[in-house]
């Protein structure tokens, strides 16, 4: 039905854009015999402009993958206190992006910092192609700005490490021996109240040949933290995979630069000029706020037509 439904939205696309291209023929010959302005033709044709455009960038994401949702998991980097406000600021970026976008985010694991900000968070993010949206976002984010922590107002340095890979669904079959796993359980931390923190809801699950380690604290069950942690623990496989057979990307083992200096694929200045910067595709955008707010798919469909 999923492959049905998207076979439909694709047809439903193509006629849309026959549609438009057909106007525009009509309102072409209005426009010869000086029946409509040129405004309104040139209004037309940007509309229809759009349009198609969206439908090629779509066919783009023609990989089983692609329509998959995303598991977007961010890390602080070196920087203490000043990554781990960053990795928060990164994760309220994301969230707006994805509310723009009118895609589903689910929390899935948090793990707040010792003064501010987060060490970890790993977000859910469903809706259409969420993955093949956002798979260019793997790397390292660096922030440059005068620090709010730092009473001499020094300008300080931040990173921290953005991982994106798809949510396998029962259409993937992935064969994990049990040997091959172990659990740990804990208190869930971060908001929730009294009552998500006194039983060892939250689990740990380590996937000894892989070296992957999944951390899940969605709900107050430890069998469906088990079974959800089983299911991102199937899909960093399943990445995995996709990366050897493909070979469009590196193997997850080269992906483990440290989160400093060198490593990043894109940089937001906020000190002493405002700008922020794609590493790889050049892209360049003074309006930082605008970014940082979700302002992202330029870079997102920048990075994709260039791979």
């Amino acid at each position: 039905m999923k492959f049905i439904q998207n076979e439909k939205k694709i047809l439903n696309d193509f006629k849309n854009v026959e549609s438009k291209v057909s106007d525009l023929e009509v309102l072409n010959q209005f426009y010869q015999n000086k029946e409509i302005s040129e405004e309104e033709i040139h209004d037309h044709y940007n509309n229809a402009l759009i349009i198609i455009e969206e439908v090629e960038f779509k066919m783009m994401l023609n990989k089983k993958e692609d329509s998959m949702s995303a598991i977007l998991q961010i890390t602080a980097g070196a920087g203490g206190t000043e990554s781990c406000d960053w990795a928060e600021m990164l994760m309220r970026m994301y969230l707006m992006w994805g509310e723009k976008n009118k895609f589903k985010i689910t929390e899935l694991n948090i793990q707040p910092g010792d003064v501010a900000g987060i060490k970890t968070v790993t977000l859910q993010i469903d809706g259409d192609y969420a993955f093949g949206w956002l798979k260019g976002e793997n790397g390292v984010h660096r922030l440059v700005r005068i620090s709010p922590f730092d009473s001499n107002a020094k300008r300080h340095t931040s990173f921290a490490s953005v991982y994106i890979y798809p949510l396998v669904d029962e259409s993937i079959e992935i064969i994990i021996n049990p040997s091959d796993i172990s659990w740990e359980t804990m208190r869930s931390g971060g908001a929730g109240g009294q009552s998500v923190n006194k039983l060892e809801t939250a689990v740990r699950l380590k996937h000894k040949p892989s070296g992957i380690v999944v951390e899940n604290s969605e709900t107050r069950s430890q069998l469906d933290n088990k079974e959800k942690a089983l299911q991102l623990l199937k899909s960093q496989l399943y990445e995995i995979e996709i990366q050897k057979t493909q070979e469009e990307r590196k193997k997850i083992e080269d992906s483990k630069k440290k989160i400093e200096w060198g490593s990043q694929i894109r940089n937001y200045v906020l000190h002493p000029y405002k700008l922020v910067k794609d590493i790889r595709t050049n892209i360049e955008r003074n309006d930082v706020e605008n970014v940082l707010n979700g302002d992202l798919d330029e870079f997102l469909k920048s990075f994709l037509l260039n791979n």
